[in-house]
């Protein structure tokens, strides 16, 4: 809740975001999995336990890539690490989504997104069939509330961040609901065309193909590109 309104207050007045809220964003953004794995890892249910050694790997895993996305953003604009100053930014030069480096980095931040919000092809640490719902199997009730509503604001929360960050050239309302949408269309096109992943195989895809193109796109974002 905190995120969204940090986001809410840069995009209706950028000028009132302030100075390094995208760095407490992204602490803030990494809360939710590692409370999963601190309340799995209490439990000493041995599905629970497979669940929080899954989500402790896919955060090891997609954290670096996504961190090397946002650093992207901060040399596209300037070194800025202010919300509003990024959304200033691209104003006033045009959205990073339209350089080379500002698009692989979307890329990188899209697949990372779909991992932190838990969904297929990156669920497995709950993953129903196989471990009974993982490291949530012994919560039920408001804990289990809890969680589920965490998970639903990240997923308005995530897609807005990417807004901002690589879109934000022009956020009118109808222009960011547009946008928003076109996210929500392509979560839903991951989670519905693609099968789970394996916990080796979501590792070896993000500090392989996912980390080199994050890589790319760093050195494109020096270079001026």
């Amino acid at each position: 809740v905190l995120v969204a309104t940090i986001l809410g207050v840069a995009v209706r007045s950028p000028l009132e975001s302030f100075l390094g809220d995208l760095i407490v964003v992204l602490y803030l953004l990494i809360i939710p999995a590692i409370a999963m794995i601190v309340g799995a890892s209490s439990s000493r249910n041995p599905l629970a336990s497979i669940g929080a050694s899954r989500e402790m790997k896919l955060v090891l895993g997609y954290e670096l890539p996504f961190i090397l996305s946002v650093i992207v953003v901060i040399i596209k604009s300037a070194g800025a690490i202010q919300l509003g100053a990024i959304l200033n930014h691209q104003i006033n030069f045009g959205a990073n989504l339209s350089s080379w480096s500002g698009m692989l980095a979307f890329l990188v931040a899209i697949i990372c997104m779909q991992a932190k919000l838990g969904f297929v092809p990156f669920d497995m640490s709950e993953a129903e069939q196989e471990i009974m719902a993982g490291a949530l199997i012994e919560y039920s009730g408001l804990p289990l509330a809890i969680f589920k509503l965490t998970k639903a604001i990240l997923l308005y929360t995530l897609p807005l961040l990417l807004t901002i960050l690589f879109w934000g050239s022009n956020l009118t309302p109808l222009a960011l609901i547009g946008k928003y949408v076109g996210l929500l269309v392509i979560i839903i096109l991951i989670k519905n065309t693609n099968p789970r992943l394996r916990i080796d195989q979501a590792l070896r895809f993000f500090w392989g193909p996912v980390t080199i193109l994050a890589l790319i796109a760093l050195i494109l974002a020096v270079a001026g590109y």
